[in-house]
């Protein structure tokens, strides 16, 4: 007959067993605990505390929002990427995709120059009032390729810190590699990181892009049309593009805005015209 200390369970394997168990595991350190639904307002207060705390860390005070297509590249890349898609055209001149190819990357290489007026504009704000760790109107954006890293490298040309808001996509996306690294978050909810474009926005500048640059910039106009968000000077890059965009007119003539709501936003052609909006509306502290 077995004695009792035969049939007795090995208690290092039971120890181990427990701490191994999820249930042991610690809640804040429980990653797939903290990813069920039941958490997401936890996880809602998290996106929106740890950007918060360390830009209070990072001593910055005001920002300037860039907003614009992921798509657009300098004017250099795009003429490369023209003459790919008309070197595989003529491969197969008969193929319709190819044929579009050719005239998306002609029209993006006619809106390319924008990619160097973000850079411009940024670098101009960032070393007009970026100096001896003075943090006004710090550039942001939303951390991705294209216009947003215009404005992060034109920071960055002036040795002055940038924010970059990236967002976990289903696709994969990394940010730009100009965001100043204490200040480069990731986001999984879009409501979040738009509360953080604009806690400490001054300006927000809109250059050419899609249905994301649309987007952030009508929840902009909405929040200042209903009094939400006061003081925040909008400015549209490129006339020509957003009057083809949108029909202004239309909307005030079928009375869906009021006329005055087509003065919540200024055009400029240039990144110094920009700047020269935002700074007579808001005349920033000298930088010295």
């Amino acid at each position: 007959m077995p004695s009792m200390s035969d049939q007795a369970p090995d208690k290092d394997k039971l120890l181990d067993a427990l701490l191994q168990s999820p249930s042991y595991r610690r809640a804040d350190e429980d990653l797939e605990f903290l990813g069920r639904d039941e958490l997401r307002a936890i996880r809602l207060q998290l996106e929106l505390l740890k950007p918060e705390l360390a830009q209070i860390q990072e001593g910055i005070h005001s920002t300037i929002v860039v907003f614009g297509s992921a798509r657009l590249v300098e004017p250099a890349e795009a003429r490369a990427r023209l003459a790919q898609a008309e070197a595989a055209h003529a491969q197969k001149p008969d193929d319709p995709d190819r044929r579009q190819a050719v005239a998306v990357a002609r029209r993006h290489l006619a809106l390319s120059p924008f990619y160097n007026q973000a850079r411009e504009f940024a670098r101009i704000v960032s070393s007009s009032c970026q100096c001896n760790d003075h943090c006004e109107f710090v550039i942001v954006t939303g951390g991705g390729p294209g216009i947003m890293e215009a404005a992060n490298r034109g920071a960055a040309d002036a040795g002055a810190k940038s924010i970059g808001f990236n967002i976990t996509l289903p696709h994969e996306q990394h940010p730009n590699p100009y965001i100043t690294p204490n200040l480069c978050f990731q986001f999984r909810y879009f409501a979040i990181r738009k509360m953080h474009f604009l806690l400490r926005a001054k300006a927000l500048v809109a250059f050419p892009g899609g249905f994301g640059t649309m987007d952030e910039l009508f929840e902009a106009l909405t929040l200042i049309q209903t009094g939400k968000v006061t003081g925040l000077t909008v400015v549209l890059l490129g006339r020509a593009f957003w009057d083809r965009l949108i029909n202004w007119p239309m909307l005030i003539e079928e009375g869906l805005i009021s006329p005055s709501d087509a003065q919540l936003f200024r055009y400029a052609e240039t990144a110094q015209e920009a700047w020269n909006i935002i700074s007579a509306n808001h005349r920033p502290a000298p930088s010295a």
